[in-house]
């Protein structure tokens, strides 16, 4: 982990959880300018994958050892000004390395003076952001009924979405936020590697997330699926967040599969266009006016992978 100094920051954006505070990969700092000369500070969290929240002068981020045999992740919370450890939990998890090092995928989630972290084999946990006290543990392996995680681990970010937090298994899970206590599930799909993201539409709300068999709209209040559009790879993979832009919802996925925009009806999803000019593997586009901005090209195939910017519609 590499913190870069910045000068001339007019006002600070916390970034809780995976895309940022608005689920959509941007910030609203503005008037700050990056000195990539001079890293403010370093620090060694292990191998993995995880992302980082941003809280009330605090990181958080995962790492593992990276041992196939004995592994141990570990759940940090730095000081973001310093990068002193101010509390961490260790704990062992399966490695899960299929085609890649292993090790924790999802990021972090803040939710007010709590802290959600997921281990790679679905050891979800909530914390206490200051003194790093469990308040409440929940393993997704056994909610799923599974004998081991799947291919790539329990891989999607906690979404924080009133007073639940979704999670993705072999289901899409919805527990109370402050005791992990179930609430709904929706019916079973294939594991997901995306993670959910919620939106509202004529003042309902709904939550949106990309399975390996396609897009599935649920309802937020039960779980139970309004909308689904087939969308499946070569790879029997998709690992991208749904991008909501109003009523619509840009989709791109890996191994050539390409993007896609639909429009979603309130029972159901209307394409607007499918093409395979923008193929996100594992990064998630950006939408900047009209246009979107985003890697093209898969990180392990031959080929070009470049940034590549994109009409939005």
């Amino acid at each position: 982990l590499v913190m870069v100094e910045y000068a001339g920051l007019a006002s600070a954006d916390d970034w809780p959880n995976w895309r940022g505070p608005r689920h959509d990969g941007g910030s609203l700092e503005k008037g700050w300018t990056p000195n990539f000369s001079k890293v403010a500070w370093r620090a060694q969290v292990g191998v993995g994958f995880s992302s980082f929240a941003v809280a009330d002068g605090r990181v958080f981020t995962l790492g593992c050892t990276g041992k196939k045999r004995g592994n141990q992740e570990t759940f940090y919370a730095m000081n973001a000004s310093t990068g002193k450890v101010l509390w961490k939990d260790t704990y062992p998890a399966a490695l899960v390395d299929y085609l890649h090092e292993g090790g924790p995928c999802a990021t972090p989630t803040v939710d007010g003076s709590n802290v959600i972290g997921q281990s790679k084999d679905g050891r979800l946990t909530c914390y206490s952001i200051g003194s790093g006290r469990k308040i409440w543990t929940v393993n997704l392996m056994e909610k799923s009924g599974l004998a081991r995680p799947p291919e790539w681990g329990f891989s999607a970010s906690p979404l924080v979405l009133g007073d639940l937090l979704i999670v993705e298994a072999t289901f899409t899970l919805a527990l109370n936020k402050k005791t992990g206590e179930e609430v709904w599930r929706s019916k079973v799909y294939r594991p997901a590697y995306g993670s959910p993201v919620a939106f509202k539409f004529k003042d309902k709300t709904y939550v949106a997330t990309l399975k390996t068999e396609g897009l599935v709209i649920l309802d937020a209040v039960t779980g139970k699926t309004v909308a689904f559009q087939d969308w499946r790879t070569s790879f029997r993979t998709n690992s991208t967040t749904p991008h909501i832009i109003g009523d619509k919802i840009f989709l791109s996925t890996g191994y050539k599969r390409g993007c896609a925009l639909f429009e979603f009806t309130g029972s159901g999803l209307k394409q607007v266009y499918a093409n395979r000019d923008l193929s996100n593997h594992f990064n998630n586009s950006v939408v900047i006016g009209d246009f979107l901005y985003g890697f093209d090209g898969n990180t392990h195939m031959l080929g070009s992978k470049h940034l590549l910017c994109m009409r939005l519609a």
